[in-house]
This record gives structure tokens, sequence and C-alpha cells, in this order.
């Protein structure tokens, strides 16, 4: 365990089962799309469960990625910023947002909003981590991993300035660290 982790909320083992467990109900609730199913994945804390996620699915999938900026340190700002859009058209698509964290909904309430503008047919979201004591928003996962309480995580993918992406599992960072 690393020394900035006060504990290992989610192991690495608990989060390639709950991905397996995912792709299963994913599978099942896409089983009769005529069409493939985009992923559209947020830079960059998804791209872990994204990559672990896609082993598990058996659909016709293409992906794609967004990169988005709403946080400052431990904050969110509630200003949604565009750093990357889409590289394609998704007029008539069946989009699956894959997200790390569902925390404010802010951001996922903002995201949803673009896709549908973009014309987007359906969009739905899976997300690792679900804190739903922190919302603000209403607006919530379709397909959720883990429900976590209100606790500042890292690791497999989420981060405080940047470190701590690489951790393969999700642990809570001391206080003392961001504080």
């Amino acid at each position: 365990m690393h020394q900035d982790i006060k504990e290992i909320l989610i192991s690495e083992e608990e989060i390639e089962k709950k991905c397996e467990e995912l792709g299963s109900i994913i599978n099942d609730h896409y089983k009769d799309a005529k069409d493939p199913i985009i992923f559209v994945a947020l830079l960059k804390g998804s791209v872990p469960f994204l990559a672990r996620l896609i082993k598990y699915i058996d659909l016709d999938i293409e992906y794609d990625f967004m990169d988005v900026s709403s946080y400052a340190g431990t904050e969110t700002t509630r200003d949604i910023r565009i750093l990357k859009d889409l590289d394609r058209s998704i007029k008539d698509t069946n989009i699956l947002l894959v997200e790390d964290i569902v925390d404010t909904g802010h951001t996922i309430k903002a995201i949803i909003k673009l896709l549908e503008n973009k014309g987007a047919k359906d969009v739905k979201i899976v997300s690792l981590l679900d804190k739903p004591s922190r919302r603000e928003v209403d607006v919530y996962a379709d397909f959720i991993g883990f429900e976590i309480p209100n606790e500042f995580v890292i690791g497999f993918g989420l981060d405080f300035n940047e470190k701590y992406r690489h951790l393969p599992y999700v642990g809570i960072l001391k206080d003392e660290i961001y504080q």
C-alpha cells in the first residue's frame, strides 16, 4: 500500500470482478442493438476503467474520448470546460458514457446535455464509483460499480493533482496530503 493511503477502499480484485459483472449487465442491456454502441470515456480518470471494462464486452462497440475539466484541487469549480471534444459525429448513436466517479453530478449533467445536443439517440452512464452523498444535481448512473462514502479517493484513474492515478486499487487519501 502506498504511504499516502489511509485505507484501501476497493481492491484490484474487487474492481476486476465488478468490471466482469458490469460487462455482463451492459451486454444484456444492449444485446438487441443494431448499431455499434459508442463508449465515450472522460479523460483521464476513466481510462483504466474503460480498459478493464471492455475486456468483458461482447458487443459491436467503438470508443472515443472527451477531456473535460471542472476541478481545482479537491473542489469542483462548477465551470465545465471542454478541453478535447469527440473526434466523430454521434448523431443518431447510442452512447455509453464511461466515468470514473459520479460525485456532485455537475460534470455528468453538462456532458449529457452536450451529447444530446450533438444528436445522440440515447445516452447511458456507467460509472465505477458513485458518491451519492455529494450529489448536487439530479443525475444518476445507469450502471454503477461501487457506491462509496464521502471520502477523498484516489487510484485506478482517480487523482489528486495528477498523482496516484496508476495505483491498481481505489484508496482513501490521508487527510494531511490534501488539506
